[in-house]
């Protein structure tokens, strides 16, 4: 099993769930996350001032999925979250060794 993180722009997650759920994956963690890349950030003006905006918002997808499933999932986040502009974001995938489903004991696939 893999589990892939992807950080992608906040506008671009109904998008991703929705491809995400159309090739099978059932369930997914999302976490509203700031931070910068290439991006670097940049100036706003807010009641006269001008200041810098270091860490720009994004949205972590957590998703467990069977090892068959891998690619299919890392193609359909890249093609719902690309908007071909800076910014749109990085995919990580790391290894699952065990999955426990707290309520029935059901481990690793059945668990997923």
């Amino acid at each position: 099993m893999k589990k892939i993180e992807a950080v992608v722009k906040p506008f671009k997650l109904d998008e991703v769930r929705e491809a995400l759920s159309e090739i099978g994956v059932t369930g997914l963690t999302v976490t509203e996350v700031k931070g910068f890349g290439r991006q670097k950030g940049h100036t706003e003006l807010y009641r006269g001032a001008e200041y810098v905006v270091d860490f720009l918002p994004k949205v972590k997808v957590e998703v467990v999925v069977p090892d068959k499933l891998t690619d299919q999932a890392i193609e359909a986040i890249v093609k719902a979250a690309r908007t071909g502009k800076i910014g749109d974001g990085k995919i990580f995938v790391t290894t699952v060794e065990q999955v426990i489903r707290i309520r029935t004991g059901e481990t690793d696939e059945a668990a997923v």
